[in-house]
């Protein structure tokens, strides 16, 4: 089998779908039946080939990135122009079974302009999906009627998690829609033996720096510990353009001192971060599946967070989703676990359990499976 995977973005650019991307392609490095050729970007102009192994070579048309937590519309421009002639001449010099997009828009366009050529998948992420998220208002409604006919037109969408996949059937009701979830790697991320509470908690939160997050809600959460005379501290791990507005909102409310904002950090260097903490804390509006969520699971951390897509597959005895939507409902929340000493063990127990059911061994069959069977009716 011969696959071409499309993902306009992909480590270092990008959060969630780039690094699932990465994941899903470390094992197909185990699988010398599949040959993967993979058509992405990365942050600086020229277009690089290198090879993940013998059987997945990547392709990496580079663009004027500014920041690389956040796509400026010139830069998706960009890439696209750059990279039609590109994925045309890819079809033309390789005899590809099929093409596995990440994202609807762009990258599934591109595979939609070749359908009568190529069956293709798409992988719905979450942003990609019209829904809540503010920012993209505008373009859910001017293309939605694009995005209808890339759907109907591909011979597989793929959304994951049930949250994700109940929007995108809200979005366009007749799409048949598989849920292959997030992975997390179990052997990256483990626990910390012996894991108690003791002294000063020690909350986590991880992603991208969008509005989504909601990440004033956790400052503001602190603050409310903090005036409790609680001894706490709050690490924001990651990139993104609230850096700044954050910094700000710290600063004026004179918590410095017990936020850190850590900025991006390197892949190999967070599961310290993680086993480094007691709790991982969250005020998200939106998720596809969060793969922080479940880093922080492998590592045995309990989740406290905010309702949201793809909670319902991930929190059950292993965490806490707060019924109010507020800073005092998270604050009220951390406080009841911090005080129960045997819950927290159970749910750190707990939390590393359920991660066990999300590989990204499963995650990588699953996909397999959707491309024997949509091969499968290619042939008939």
């Amino acid at each position: 089998m011969k696959i071409l995977m499309i993902n306009y973005e992909f480590p270092p650019i990008g959060g969630g779908a780039g690094q699932a991307h990465l994941s899903i392609l470390k094992q197909y490095t185990r699988k010398s039946e599949l040959q993967v050729d993979v058509l992405t970007s990365a942050p600086k102009p020229g277009l690089v080939t290198q090879k993940l192994s013998n059987n997945v070579t990547i392709y990496t048309i580079g663009v004027h990135k500014k920041n690389l937590h956040f796509w400026r519309k010139i830069e998706v421009f960009e890439w696209v122009l750059r990279a039609i002639p590109r994925y045309r001449h890819m079809l033309n010099e390789n005899q590809y079974d099929l093409v596995h997009a990440f994202f609807g828009l762009p990258t599934g366009w591109l595979c939609y302009k070749t359908a009568h050529r190529l069956p293709y998948i798409i992988s719905l992420r979450g942003s990609d999906v019209p829904g809540g998220h503010a920012r993209l208002q505008l373009e859910y409604k001017l293309l939605g009627p694009l995005l209808k006919r890339i759907w109907n037109n591909a011979s597989a969408l793929a959304s994951c998690s049930e949250g994700l996949k109940e929007r995108s059937l809200r979005f366009l009701p007749s799409a048949k829609i598989d849920v292959i979830p997030n992975g997390v790697d179990l052997d990256r991320f483990h626990p910390a033996i012996n894991k108690e509470l003791s002294g000063e908690l020690k909350l986590l939160t991880v992603g991208r720096l969008s509005g989504t997050k909601r990440y004033e809600m956790l400052v503001d959460a602190v603050e409310i510990l903090n005036k409790m005379e609680k001894k706490v501290r709050l690490t924001i791990s990651g990139g993104g353009g609230l850096l700044e507005q954050l910094k700000t909102i710290i600063e004026q409310k004179k918590l410095k001192n017990i936020i850190n904002l850590t900025g991006r950090i390197e892949a190999e260097k967070m599961p310290d971060i993680y086993r480094s903490h007691d709790m991982f804390v969250s005020a998200t509006m939106q998720e596809g599946m969060s793969n922080a969520m479940l880093e922080a699971m492998a590592s045995g951390l309990p989740i406290i967070t905010t309702k949201c897509e793809g909670c319902d597959e991930l929190i059950s005895d292993n965490g806490i989703v707060v019924q109010k939507d507020t800073a005092q409902g998270l604050a009220d929340e951390i406080i009841r676990l911090s005080a129960d000493q045997q819950l927290y063990k159970k749910m750190c127990a707990a939390a590393r359990r359920k991660a066990e059911n999300f590989g990204w061994d499963k995650v990588a069959e699953q996909y397999l499976k959707l491309y024997q069977r949509v091969l499968s009716r290619k042939g008939k």
